[in-house]
């Protein structure tokens, strides 16, 4: 007879790998149980269904929806390029997705910002499925609250420092916000990829997507790792960062960006670097094809646990 499906996100353990078919089952992240407990949790997945600050094509609200699906693929197994199975040494859990007001702007920002602090506080590594870029914004504050002033590595397209008033609740603005309010360090963060140009660059070291091409993984990870050093950092990877034959389905996309196998491998050499938190953000499905952009926001998320689990041995 053949093995009964497990369903792994409503019957497993906080550890140790999931075996359903990568086509069936419930699908969160990963496989990873669906629970509000974070006891005894060393990583929260969540995920903010938010896309009210676009300013182009809208369709982030199901993001997470599609990274949890494509994350399937990798439940199970140990994992490339690391050989781990990181949820032998991590206990991990799906939250489910940030209950969002209706109609309420502001009050959608101060959910967010509120339950992320409640998983930070805990004590748990958060990483979060956008939604668009603005949710970064109240994530930001939420892991301030504990660890200060952040060092931010930006993957993105677009640098995000356009300035839409004071208190905007846009994507295109998060950064300047964050700079604001002191909670990213200027002089500790740096934005890779950057194809667009902005009034502004508030101090953040930047490496255009020409000038990333052309320095090449090794020298990248090294200068990133030398301005992140100092103090707590976080990373936050615009999927538009990737060229649009990598990541078709995001709301603004920009030819000329690096490709997955390039950013991966990026953060891959940055494994040894301790962030505080991280998010992937900007996936749009209605504009995806064959699943390519979800795919490749959950196997950022996989490498990014994966290097969690490095740093547990």
């Amino acid at each position: 007879m053949s093995k009964p499906l497990i369903d792994h996100a409503f019957t497993g353990d906080k550890r140790g790998g999931a075996q359903d078919p990568t086509y069936a089952g419930a699908h969160s992240f990963m496989r990873r149980p669906y629970t509000k407990d974070l006891t005894g949790a060393d990583v929260v997945i969540w995920g903010v269904p938010f896309d009210l600050a676009v300013s182009n094509r809208p369709g982030t609200r199901f993001g997470p929806a599609a990274i949890r699906r494509a994350s399937a693929i990798f439940d199970g197994d140990p994992q490339y390029p690391s050989g781990l199975e990181p949820f032998a040494r991590l206990a991990a859990i799906d939250y489910g997705d940030c209950a969002l007001p209706r109609s309420d702007l502001a009050g959608c920002r101060d959910a967010i910002e509120a339950e992320a602090t409640r998983i930070v506080q805990s004590g748990a590594h958060l990483m979060t499925m956008g939604g668009d870029h603005f949710i970064t914004l109240p994530l930001l504050r939420a892991h301030a609250k504990k660890y200060g002033p952040l060092g931010l590595l930006q993957f993105d397209a677009h640098q995000d420092t356009w300035d839409d008033g004071p208190g905007a609740i846009s994507h295109g603005a998060f950064v300047l916000e964050a700079v604001r309010e002191g909670l990213i360090d200027p002089a500790r963060s740096i934005q890779i990829g950057i194809r667009t140009v902005a009034p502004r660059d508030c101090g953040i070291a930047i490496i255009h997507a020409y000038q990333a091409a052309e320095m090449g993984v090794a020298a990248l990870a090294d200068t990133i790792r030398q301005r992140l050093a100092g103090g707590p950092s976080y990373l936050t990877f615009d999927i538009d960062c990737l060229d649009p034959a990598f990541a078709p389905g995001t709301g603004t996309p920009v030819s000329g960006g690096m490709t997955s196998s390039e950013a991966l491998r990026l953060l891959w050499a940055l494994r040894d670097v301790p962030f505080s938190g991280m998010d992937v953000v900007e996936i749009s499905p209605p504009y995806d094809h064959a699943e390519v952009t979800a795919i490749a926001g959950a196997t950022i998320m996989q490498h990014h646990l994966q290097a969690l689990a490095v740093r547990r041995a």
